[in-house]
């Protein structure tokens, strides 16, 4: 019983998880290659997954990117307002930990240690830390 509970939880995380994901990545109008990659999946299973009643399981790798990602949305929308907020993420940045680069190619490019640290490095922002 203990392990159909813990089955029917985890579906259910990964659901409301890809759902949350798919609507930041259309927020940020994220190309499908984006999208897939920054969740690491192939573009094939990232078309799948975005649509309600996905089967598939997330590897604990990508359900906390996609719990990272939506963190990286919050912070940027309690930070900035809206026209920034939605363009952050996808537009170069001079900040120190992008060198002039797009968040989402760094985040992309180093995985999921760079994408928490842009977490942290915007909930200091917004912190002031």
């Amino acid at each position: 019983m203990e392990a159909v509970l813990k089955t029917r939880d985890t579906a259910q995380m990964n659901a409301v998880a890809l759902k949350a994901y798919a609507r930041i990545a259309d927020a940020w109008s994220l190309s499908l290659k984006e999208a897939s990659a920054l969740a690491d999946m192939s573009e094939s299973t990232w078309k799948r997954a975005k649509k309600p009643h996905f089967a598939g399981e997330l590897t604990r790798d990508q359900l906390l990117r996609l719990s990272a990602v939506i963190g990286i949305y919050k912070s940027l929308e309690l930070y900035f307002s809206e026209p920034i907020a939605r363009s952050w993420f996808t537009h170069h940045n001079t900040g120190p930990l992008f060198a002039g680069q797009r968040p989402i190619d760094i985040a992309i490019e180093e995985g999921l240690p760079q994408i928490l640290n842009i977490r942290t490095y915007l909930d200091a922002l917004r912190g002031g830390a």
